[in-house]
């Protein structure tokens, strides 16, 4: 994933844009960038994070940088921001999303006369550069940013930083947030909502499915209005977003005390303490204990000072030491413990299998697995929030192909049925698999329900496959 701020000031930006920034800092490990337009025109500065944070890396930066207009991001993919020189002048741009056609329009561009793109370590072309190529074939920002988003299979929030103020464009099915904050003598723009609110900002609102604005320290223009249709990424309240952020005016804190507050009382299990999974399944635990009236525990304890979220290194080797490693297990509070564990999700398997067996290892009598969301069988297309390559690494698919062999997408529906015999067996091989006592996954109706949004407003794809 990717995340990205934007501060437009009468007064020097660059405190605001910097921590602004660094409140995204969940949402990526391995490239962090700022620029700023100033007296001086544009400046910039892209560091390496992957070994240490944000602020480290910065702190120089924040000290020689100025400017009253500036966009920053943090991303596990791309660098950014990209400054660029076009027919449309001068900007710098910052981008969330995915793009799935990516070969195609590269090949478009070549025949429409663009020479070259820059080839990053791994092969592939920055999308950030993509998007601005695509926008530089329009005659306008505002006119390039809807072509842009026109062309794109996949997804795009589209953050522009001109002289004058910023572009800001949530991408055409509203499956990412863009909020807006403002204070007396500025006006920002932000990913998560929470990141202003430290810095003295309030609430303004958030931009709808494909709304383009334009901000100034002054106010907020709309250059286009929003759509009329909204997909936001449910997955956002149940694990990637922070605690403290509103999507849709609906908090991610109180979306998983419901979600483990509906796993609770579908449940019947006999158990000593109920304990989250830290971070992101602390929440749910929190619910469930509440509704099942279970003691909530923390019989291991995450070390945080120097481990990052464990779904950002590029190897599942890095991955899974470093879930291992973060995870200090309290001996008392484990040993001849019937325990309820709850997670936010279970992708690849590998992780939770390593926690099931320091547990059993450190003397847990039971292991009741409860899962926040439905088996993920589908691989996202709008998303990096998932390094998966193959929706094979998905571990409810590699049990579905061991049940059924060959999987049609007819077959494949039915495992998406939480009253199905087939949704049934899948469980059970999952449970077996992994040696947990029992397991139980969030009903889809269920979570839908928890959001209190209309269910058509969800993106559910990795769930049941529906765009």
């Amino acid at each position: 994933m990717s995340g990205f701020f934007g501060v437009a000031s009468k007064q020097d930006c660059v405190f605001d844009l910097f921590f602004g920034t660094d409140y995204h800092s969940h949402l990526g490990t391995r490239r962090g960038g700022m620029a700023v337009y100033g007296e001086k025109g544009f400046d910039r500065a892209i560091h390496n994070i992957e070994n240490s944070p944000f602020r480290t890396k910065f702190e120089r930066d924040f000290l020689e940088m100025h400017g009253s207009v500036g966009i920053g991001c943090i991303s596990d993919s791309e660098p950014q921001p990209l400054l660029v020189r076009s027919h449309l002048g001068n900007f710098a741009i910052v981008t969330v999303g995915r793009i799935n056609n990516m070969d195609a329009l590269v090949k478009d561009e070549f025949e429409a006369g663009t020479t070259h793109f820059l080839e990053m370590s791994g092969g592939s072309i920055n999308a950030t550069e993509l998007v601005a190529a695509l926008i530089n074939r329009r005659d306008s920002i505002p006119e390039g940013i809807r072509y842009a988003q026109s062309v794109i299979d996949g997804s795009m929030s589209i953050l522009i930083l001109v002289p004058g103020g910023i572009y800001a464009a949530r991408d055409r099915m509203g499956r990412t947030p863009v909020v807006l904050g403002r204070k007396a003598d500025a006006r920002c723009v932000t990913f998560e909502s929470f990141a202003y609110l430290n810095l003295g900002y309030e609430p303004d609102r958030e931009l709808g499915p494909g709304e383009i604005v334009f901000i100034t320290p002054e106010g907020v223009e709309q250059i286009s209005p929003p759509g009329s249709e909204t997909k936001i990424c449910t997955f956002l309240w149940i694990y990637y977003g922070y605690t403290a952020s509103c999507y849709e005016g609906l908090n991610v804190e109180e979306m998983r005390y419901r979600c483990g507050d509906a796993l609770a009382r579908r449940d019947d299990v006999s158990a000593d303490s109920v304990a989250g999974l830290p971070d992101s399944g602390t929440a749910h635990a929190v619910g469930y204990a509440n509704s099942s009236g279970i003691p909530l525990s923390r019989p291991f304890v995450k070390y945080t000072p120097t481990w990052p979220r464990s779904f950002m290194p590029p190897t599942q080797s890095k991955r899974d030491l470093i879930a291992h490693m973060k995870l200090v297990p309290i001996a008392s509070l484990i040993k001849g413990k019937r325990l309820v564990l709850i997670d936010d999700s279970l992708v690849r398997g590998t992780q939770l299998r390593g926690t099931a067996q320091f547990l059993y290892g450190t003397g847990a009598k039971e292991l009741h697995i409860r899962l926040a969301c439905p088996p993920l069988l589908y691989g996202c297309p709008y998303l990096n929030f998932s390094r998966s390559t193959s929706e094979m690494e998905l571990i409810a698919r590699r049990k579905i192909a061991e049940l059924e062999g060959e999987v049609t997408a007819e077959r494949l529906a039915a495992y998406t049925d939480p009253d199905s015999a087939e949704y049934a067996a899948m469980i059970e091989k999952i449970r077996a698999d992994l040696r947990f006592t029992s397991l139980r996954y969030h009903r889809l109706d269920d979570m839908l329900e928890a959001t209190g949004l209309p269910a058509c407003k969800c993106c559910t794809y990795c769930w049941n496959g529906k765009k």
